[in-house]
This record gives structure tokens, C-alpha cells and sequence, in this order.
């Protein structure tokens, strides 16, 4: 038993220093590219940001970094890319959102957005207002409150705390079924990703997927559009924030 445990402790010892020296890495290759942006080395700030994303995975901050050293050297597509990508992982990112409108302003394709209604606008900016994580937390601290609340309700003799506490628990529980939604929410976007970004200057939308098919208007880098049908390996349907619809190649655009 002793010579179970020691090895157990050899092999958590083991894998502490490893996750250490990979932690020390990380940061010393972030550093690497903080320091190169700063110099106004934006192309080595760019590979460093990419590899770390590529091997080590990805961030809101680091997609952020990402997408301001491709807007130094007028990347905009690429810019925009990763400024919807560190939106989707934290939309609450208030210096996501000013950097995402501001790369949005350098694009050619001026967007027209169909008018929706407040109800439906208002819940995407409630939405947006914390993470995934944020939302989760939360969504776990009001249950627990309610749980709490009713459990009180239950065992209280005096009316008046049973009172404050049934109520209490149904505002904490109504309230924790808005804040799962959100969560869920968030995390489907994250999940079923149907946006893309142009990556082309300029991309002739076609009535079919089909080189011989009707041109139908023609579309900017950087340019978001949804997407509808992806079935086709050379094709898909796209869709725009005005709701006018059409064919392009897939090659031309990068999902989020």
C-alpha cells in the first residue's frame, strides 16, 4: 500500500512540473508576442499568436490580440475574424465589441440590417452581458437559493418567513431558468457555428451553386454572412443581415 501511494505521489509530482513547465511556456511565448507587437513587429506577434492558438488553445483575449496585430498591418478580414471569435467565447468583452464595430468600419460592404423587434434585440444585448461561465455560476447560485428558500418554507413554523421564503424561492428559481437559457444559449452559438467571414476582396454571389449560375450581387472581404446550406463540398448558401440569400464558393469565406 505504501508503494502505491508513493508512486502516486511520484506520478501527481510528475505531472504538476510538466503542467508548470507548459503553463511557463505558454506565458514566455505570449510575453515573446506582447514584446513584438509593442516593437511594432506585428507579423512575428501574429505567428507567435497563431501558434499558440493552433497548439494551446484559444481565448477572448488572445483571439483579441490576434485580431488587433492583423489590424495593424490592414489584415481586415482576418482582423474581423478573430474579433467574432473572441466575441462568441465572451460577448461581454467591452474591448471586443469597441475593436470589432471599429474593423467593421474599414470594410466595403455598408450593412443593412433588417429592422427586428425590441423584444428580440434587447434579449441578445441581456444575453450578452456575461460569458458562458458567468451564466453558469449564476444559474447555480439562484438554485441553490431557491432550494435554500423552499427548504426554509418547509421547516419555518412562523407564517410570516414561510411566506418571505416561498416567494423568495420562486423569484430565485423563475429567475435561474432566464439565466440557464442564457448559458444555453451562448453555448449553442459556440457550438453550431453558421456565420463565416469573407476572406476574398470581392466574391460574385451566384443564384446556384454553380459556376454558370446567375450573378446575383457582389460581396466584400470581411463581410459577415450566415450560413444556410453546407452540404455541398465546393458550395454553400449564404445569407445576409438584409435577408438576400445566394451561392458562393466555399473556399472564399472562413467560419467563425
Amino acid at each position: 500500500m505504501k508503494k502505491i501511494f508513493a508512486i502516486f505521489l511520484l506520478l501527481s509530482s510528475v505531472f504538476a512540473v510538466s503542467v508548470s513547465a507548459q503553463n511557463e511556456s505558454v506565458s514566455a511565448l505570449l510575453a515573446k508576442a506582447d514584446s513584438a507587437y509593442i516593437d511594432a513587429d506585428y507579423m512575428s506577434a501574429i505567428e507567435i499568436y497563431s501558434k499558440v492558438v493552433e497548439t494551446e488553445g484559444v481565448s477572448a483575449t488572445l483571439y483579441m490580440n490576434l485580431g488587433n496585430a492583423y489590424m495593424k498591418v490592414d489584415e481586415i478580414a482576418k482582423a474581423i475574424l478573430c474579433y467574432e471569435r473572441a466575441f462568441l467565447i465572451d460577448p461581454s468583452d467591452a474591448d471586443v465589441k469597441f475593436n470589432l464595430e471599429l474593423a467593421r468600419t474599414k470594410i466595403v460592404d455598408k450593412v443593412s440590417i433588417v429592422n427586428e423587434l425590441f423584444i428580440i434585440t434587447w434579449m441578445k444585448r441581456l444575453v450578452s452581458v456575461m460569458d458562458i461561465q458567468g451564466w453558469s455560476i449564476l444559474t447555480i447560485f439562484l438554485f441553490v437559493l431557491a432550494m435554500a428558500a423552499f427548504i426554509a418554507y418547509i421547516l419555518s413554523k412562523k407564517m410570516t418567513i414561510r411566506k418571505i421564503s416561498f416567494y423568495f424561492g420562486v423569484v430565485c428559481f423563475v429567475f435561474s431558468i432566464f439565466t440557464f437559457i442564457f448559458a444555453t444559449t451562448q453555448k449553442s452559438e459556440l457550438e453550431n457555428r453558421d456565420h463565416a467571414i469573407i476572406m476574398q476582396p470581392s466574391v460574385t454571389v451566384k443564384s446556384t451553386p454553380s459556376e454558370s449560375g446567375t450573378d446575383l450581387f457582389i460581396i466584400h472581404e470581411g463581410r459577415k454572412v450566415k450560413v444556410l446550406d453546407n452540404s455541398m463540398k465546393e458550395w454553400v448558401e449564404i445569407e445576409l443581415e438584409d435577408g438576400n440569400k445566394g451561392w458562393v464558393q466555399t473556399e472564399v469565406m472562413e467560419v467563425i
